[in-house]
């Protein structure tokens, strides 16, 4: 563990916002008379990220197709079968359109949304499928490079961008992420936290070489943007599902979902929230099925005999139910789809649940698909969700669609 480093000044208390002073503001456009909203699940893929993609053989990559104007983006393992053997009219990925990649068409997206803030990030995979390489220093050049990039698309729009950062995390040596982390807030002014995938460096994130980067993200109240990438191996869905009869359906519905349930799950089973209890971390897509599943796990550990052995023994206890982590340490996106699943996700975050929760778009993945469809249904469906689950209008749906992240991750109204 790093022990040269200079104590911070005292971070807010346990699941306190960082900005808990933050001025009021307008929470309707003058205009168009509709929430402003606030959109911490958005991404984008600058200029040296998508080089980068293109100079690749495996995934992830960047890929033509015959009879497509559109290069295709392709992640996922389930889809490396069909790139041998592209379907014409199907072919593997999706079309990487200039909302992957354009600032003017995100700000776009934003205006004819009425999201007034957006933090960016990187999309999945971001830079682990470096971390093959050799030499871990290999990582860093690729990292500030994204970072700078998008500290200056922040700089073009003054009050309405801000971002995660992207870390070098390397499984043989955690050392070249560190220096970045140190430098995050004086480097990047509009960088509020760091995107990390469950794989973490390669083991997950209970992972024990996690715990410098952990250390030093908890000191500098950097939050973790927990998102997921890989999803559940292939065979779990089947031979019609791995020839692309069902697209990408489970791979994102379900695949999704549960990978951030069992990484947060080995997270905690570890001890990495009782090492670290200040230590913020963002779930994607609402939790998984963590607000769902946390009474389960919570059952079994307490049923569990290998654990209940191992406390009577003194080598080991959680100290924290899981609901006493949900409550503190974790938020939530809103990125759920549905009134079911948010009230779930306010209800597995406390008494104060609505207060944990911050609206998400998972923009551009998931556009519209008919000609003459200009809405975005990611953003039609969760906003529809927050204002039946909440009121139309009502002050928690005001907290949920804007005041929460502008507080929680101390940003500053345009």
């Amino acid at each position: 563990m790093p022990s040269s480093k200079k104590k911070k000044p005292q971070q807010p208390a346990q699941g306190e916002p960082s900005n808990p002073t933050a001025p009021a503001v307008e929470t309707t456009d003058p205009q168009t008379n509709k929430p402003n909203i606030v959109d911490i699940h958005t991404h984008m893929y600058p200029a040296s990220y998508i080089k980068l993609l293109e100079s690749r053989n495996t995934i992830p990559l960047i890929r033509s197709f015959p009879g497509h104007p559109e290069p295709r983006l392709v992640l996922l393992p389930s889809e490396v079968p069909l790139l041998s053997n592209p379907s014409p009219s199907h072919p593997p990925g999706r079309p990487l359109t200039e909302a992957y990649t354009s600032l003017d068409a995100k700000i776009a997206f934003m205006d004819k949304h009425n999201i007034s803030i957006s933090v960016l990030s990187l999309a999945n995979p971001w830079l682990e499928f470096l971390s093959t390489s050799p030499d871990p220093s290999s990582l860093l050049e690729p990292a500030l490079r994204i970072n700078v990039e998008f500290e200056v698309m922040c700089n073009q729009h003054p009050g309405r961008l801000y971002f995660f950062g992207v870390l070098p995390l390397h499984p043989e040596n955690t050392l070249c992420a560190l220096p970045l982390v140190l430098s995050m807030k004086m480097k990047f002014k509009h960088c509020r936290g760091v995107i990390i995938g469950t794989n973490g460096l390669g083991k997950g994130l209970d992972d024990p070489d996690m715990e410098d980067v952990f250390e030093m993200l908890e000191e500098d109240d950097l939050p973790i943007f927990l998102h997921p990438h890989y999803g559940l191996p292939n065979q779990v869905f089947g031979e019609r599902a791995e020839k692309g009869e069902y697209g990408h359906v489970l791979s994102l519905a379900l695949g999704f979902p549960m990978e951030t349930t069992v990484a947060v799950s080995r997270m905690y089973l570890s001890g990495m929230f009782d090492k670290f209890p200040k230590l913020k971390v963002i779930l994607a897509h609402g939790g998984g099925t963590l607000p769902f599943l946390a009474a389960r796990i919570e059952s079994c550990i307490r049923h569990d005999g290998y654990l209940h052995k191992k406390e009577k023994e003194g080598r080991g206890k959680i100290k924290r139910s899981i609901w006493e982590v949900l409550n503190s340490q974790v938020y939530l996106d809103a990125v759920v789809y549905g009134e079911v699943g948010l009230k779930a996700a306010i209800q597995a975050s406390g008494e104060r649940g609505v207060e944990r929760l911050m609206f998400g778009t998972d923009h551009p993945f998931f556009p519209p698909l008919e000609e003459g469809e200009e809405e975005w249904g990611s953003v039609v469906m969760n906003t529809e969700a927050v204002n039946k689950g909440l009121g139309e209008g009502s002050k928690e749906a005001r907290m949920v669609l804007e005041e929460n992240a502008i507080k929680i991750l101390n940003l500053e109204k345009p």
